[in-house]
């Protein structure tokens, strides 16, 4: 009977380990598969039109013969700390293919096809009105113990649209929004004014990552949300400039942003050992043809592949996966909702759960 009674507890406690209650679901907007996985490409980086005579600072800092090595220089926090525990997709040198299903290939199709588990293909212009299809973080905010604890902020203005923010009563915070509402904290006064006194480096639709980091920051410290949405824009905008050392720096500052949010995860009791993490993109860039990785879309083959990381107290730690498989974006929606303990279920069909994440 002791010997029942102590698996039982054994049981309940590892099971309560195991317990995902909070997710922070990032992305870096076309962020390439093959500088997660290859790191800093020579190719690229050795012309003088996409470093713009920065070439021995781009070495300096992102070079390596040691591919393990380069792709840390580049993603530290993914290769040290998710690599150890959880799971990263999409390598295709494995034969690990992750893909977009939407025909387009480009922003709002794919964080569409990614938030809503779901491809319409009526949904093909970055211009495109709002939403009709409720999104993975809607169906979050209409779960009892989760309502009014997600939210979302971004890079780009079209996220309120994508989101159908007057729709779904989530909080979105997109470009040159200000935060903290009607009582912004001392830290929110300063992000708005900063952000607005700012040059519009990136035009009127989108601002620089940083104020998007400090603003998801400070609402994560004040608010603790369940579901936290944050998307970052520069590395998408770098690229379509040809400037690839900024590609680069951005998505190095990426990764530390999202290191930064998981050291006050694990430093608060709500969200330590509690909260899952699951970074990706919204498209991928040409490659084939070298000067193609400054863009994207249906007509630039590579456009479609994307990866993904993920790492969650109900993940088992597998590192990066090398096993020959074919995965799509649309199956992030239900596998998000799955590691949260619950099925996606909407007015449209939602793709299948990606069962190998939570095995």
């Amino acid at each position: 009977m002791k010997k029942n009674l102590f698996f039982l507890f054994f049981f309940i406690v590892l099971n309560a380990k195991s317990q995902t209650e909070n997710i922070i679901i990032v992305t870096t907007d076309g962020f390439r598969w093959q500088e997660i996985f290859n790191g800093m490409d020579t190719t690229i980086a050795k012309q003088w039109k996409y470093h713009h005579g920065d070439s021995t600072e781009i070495y300096q800092h992102y070079w390596s013969n040691d591919l393990n090595e380069r792709r840390k220089k580049l993603m530290p926090f993914l290769w040290n700390t998710i690599a150890k525990n959880g799971q990263i997709y999409g390598n295709r040198n494995e034969g690990n293919f992750v893909n977009v299903f939407n025909p387009y290939w480009f922003s709002y199709p794919g964080y569409s096809e990614l938030l809503c588990g779901f491809v319409d293909t009526a949904v093909n212009s970055n211009r495109y009105p709002n939403n009709p299809h409720s999104s993975v973080l809607e169906f979050f905010n209409q779960q009892s113990v989760l309502k009014n604890k997600v939210a979302a902020f971004g890079a780009w203005d079209a996220f309120e649209r994508i989101l159908n923010k007057n729709r779904s009563k989530i909080p979105v915070i997109n470009a040159y929004d200000t935060c903290g509402g009607s009582h912004p904290t001392s830290n929110e006064k300063l992000i708005n004014e900063m952000l607005h006194n700012s040059v519009k480096v990136l035009g009127t639709e989108e601002c620089l990552d940083v104020f998007t980091h400090y603003e998801a920051l400070e609402y994560l410290k004040k608010n603790k949300p369940r579901v936290l949405y944050i998307s970052y824009g520069e590395t998408d905008e770098w690229a379509h400039e040809g400037k690839y050392r900024n590609y680069l720096d951005a998505a190095h500052q990426v990764d530390a942003y999202i290191q930064q949010l998981w050291n006050y995860v694990q430093s608060d009791p709500q969200y330590k050992n509690k909260t899952a993490l699951l970074i990706t993109v919204d498209h991928g860039r040409g490659d084939i043809q070298k000067d193609q990785w400054v863009t994207h879309d249906n007509k630039i083959k590579g456009s479609d592949q994307i990866w993904f990381a993920v790492m969650a107290p109900n993940v088992a730690a597998k590192g990066e996966m090398k096993n020959a498989d074919q995965l799509y974006q649309k199956q992030l929606a239900a596998t998000m909702t799955k590691i949260m303990g619950y099925q996606f279920t909407c007015e449209h069909p939602v793709a299948a759960a990606i069962e190998s994440v939570i095995k």
